[in-house]
């Protein structure tokens, strides 16, 4: 709600007066030219950055110091690169939680969503197969489904892509695209990308280049 956001000081602003309403369930894509503040309306709306000026509402509750780590709680990004260890899948999946205490059939229903069960099943070690250093055993496209599938993972109410599909070439893009179209309808989607063919699926287009 009248959001304004600028890094260094006022009159210089990234963002300028910006209102927005986004709907639980529906896609939402963020496009612009660089600079126009795609990636910093995104760290507003998950609360990584506050306003300079402005507020943040979710269901009708301000967001502030006091409760921003509850909303955290709901929310999972993708990037560009997807941090990997060199660890078993289902390891990377289920980060953070010690490896007895993985919920196999909860990874398996996340990488189903994710649409990288298939692949996963092919492999000599399936779920524990081991990704490389930094995910080099995977592609790109694969890297981008297991992030997907930990954001199911962490049970994410809200899911943004963070020009996750940028260094993709256009048919893997594609199948991302078809992957996050296939996610549960409770599950809010917030896609920041170049690319309108990233995008042609949302429900509602903010294109900061013309604000």
């Amino acid at each position: 709600n009248n959001v304004y956001f600028s890094y260094n000081k006022e009159n210089n602003w990234i963002l300028d007066n910006i209102n927005l309403e986004i709907k639980k369930g529906s896609k939402v894509g963020i496009k612009g030219t660089t600079g126009s503040g795609k990636s910093t309306l995104g760290n507003i709306i998950i609360g990584l950055l506050d306003p300079t000026k402005g507020q943040l509402f979710i269901d009708d509750i301000l967001i502030n110091s006091q409760n921003k780590s509850s909303w955290y709680k709901s929310i999972s990004i993708i990037p560009q690169n997807i941090f990997l260890n060199d660890v078993s899948i289902a390891e990377n999946i289920a980060i953070g939680i010690d490896p007895k205490e993985i919920d196999l059939e909860k990874v398996k229903n996340a990488a189903k969503q994710a649409q990288i069960h298939d692949f996963i099943e092919s492999t000599p070690n399936q779920y524990n197969e081991k990704v490389g250093e930094r995910g080099i055993k995977l592609s790109g496209g694969q890297r981008q489904r297991i992030g997907i599938a930990r954001a199911l993972y962490r049970e994410a109410k809200v899911i943004l892509f963070d020009e996750a599909t940028n260094q993709l070439d256009t048919n893997t893009e594609s199948l991302i695209v078809q992957s996050i179209n296939n996610l549960d309808k409770e599950i809010t989607i917030i896609l920041i990308a170049h690319r309108l063919s990233t995008l042609k699926d949302c429900d509602q287009i903010i294109d900061l280049s013309k604000i």
